[in-house]
């Protein structure tokens, strides 16, 4: 069994100061990337959306991207590349559309939750759901109920969630309900908690303090199956359980995100390698869905949600995390254009997820990390 790496992880300092000055400029502004993709969403392209999402019906749930790079490429003002995309994007997924089992209610939905052959019947729930009230009352009702499964296939549950909701601040249509429902039925049915004891007191330790307290499967223990299994795997870490608790949670939430997402871009760059690419890209793109659910939230919900956030991201590191870390990479010039040129050139869905996510976050937090790891994303997933 190992134990912490604490030796291993450099200190919090360091971390940071090494993450921050990875790059030596990113010719691209904050205000800059803000504006381009409020500019996008007003240029008409909103109907991009509601094509891309009818063009995608009767594609299975499970491992589809599709709709949340959709939308992502019309937040990174792309949406002519859509077509073509999607078309790409279908032949290459082959997963049906899951049949329906028995129909899950307001009665007997507890026993449904975590039933992923239940997937069809969980979105047909939740579309009756949006219909008889509003979307947003929904998503905040069930984000609560469902923030302790937040893990559920490797966050994806939750990631197709908050690209559905964003979808719907924009514009409400039956097609983006129907989005939303998917997300939401697939989280529930794909439901799944993370080893946990909570504790009690709360935690006291910054990010990457807390990072160098997580447990790491040996290397020999590791699965090299999907991410959902491999998560699994932390149920043979005993100390992993009072992992969640380790972390202070301040009460501002978008600061305190900003301070994730930074730390956890930089951790992407410290472990990547060619298996655990994808894994990586989660850790950040999970937060980032964090923060679009936020306005949906109450503050109690809030400090949960950031907590098993937090827990889902440990469990990835305790997984896919290296037993020495890389170097950061040599620093160079990035653009944001640049960026945004490359995925959509590469055409793979999590680098444009992963690029539009850490476009978002720089926008908000301007450290050039988010920058260097999206650059490296898009030159390994393409």
């Amino acid at each position: 069994m190992t134990t912490s790496p604490v030796a291993a992880a450099p200190s919090r300092r360091r971390f940071l100061h090494d993450a921050t000055t990875a790059v030596t400029i990113a010719c691209v502004s904050p205000a800059t990337l803000m504006g381009c993709q409020k500019s996008a969403l007003d240029s008409g392209n909103t109907d991009a959306m509601d094509e891309a999402l009818q063009r995608m019906a009767g594609l299975g749930l499970d491992g589809n991207h599709g709709p949340m790079a959709a939308e992502a490429l019309i937040k990174l003002g792309r949406a002519e590349h859509l077509p073509r995309w999607v078309d790409a994007y279908k032949r290459r997924f082959t997963v049906s559309y899951p049949a329906n089992s028995s129909a899950v209610s307001r009665a007997n939905w507890q026993a449904a939750l975590g039933d992923a052959r239940r997937e069809a019947d969980w979105v047909d729930f939740f579309s009756a759901e949006v219909k008889e009230a509003a979307w947003s009352q929904v998503l905040g009702q069930w984000a609560s109920r469902l923030a302790p499964g937040l893990s559920a296939a490797a966050g994806h549950g939750l990631i197709r969630t908050a690209h559905a909701a964003r979808s719907l601040q924009n514009k409400e249509t039956d097609l983006r309900r129907r989005e939303l429902a998917q997300g939401l039925g697939y989280w529930a049915a794909r439901y799944k908690p993370l080893p946990d004891l909570p504790g009690k007191t709360p935690g006291t330790l910054k990010p990457a303090d807390a990072l160098a307290r997580v447990p790491r499967l040996p290397d020999e223990k590791r699965n090299r199956g999907s991410v959902d299994t491999g998560l699994r795997s932390v149920s043979q870490l005993p100390e992993f359980s009072q992992v969640a608790d380790l972390l202070s949670l301040p009460n501002e939430a978008p600061q305190f995100l900003s301070e994730l997402t930074e730390t956890f871009a930089t951790v992407y760059l410290r472990n990547v390698h060619s298996r655990n690419a994808i894994a990586l890209v989660h850790m950040v793109t999970g937060l980032v869905a964090l923060r679009h659910l936020l306005p949906y939230l109450s503050p109690s919900v809030t400090r949960s949600a950031e907590r098993y956030g937090w827990q889902l991201n440990a469990a990835i590191y305790a997984v896919y995390g290296n037993s020495s870390t890389n170097p950061l990479p040599e620093a160079k010039e990035i653009k944001g254009e640049d960026l945004i040129d490359r995925a959509v050139a590469s055409g793979d869905e999590h680098a444009i997820k992963f690029t539009e996510a850490c476009l978002g976050e720089y926008s908000l937090n301007s450290k050039p990390i988010y920058l260097q790891a999206a650059r490296d994303a898009v030159d390994r997933l393409k």
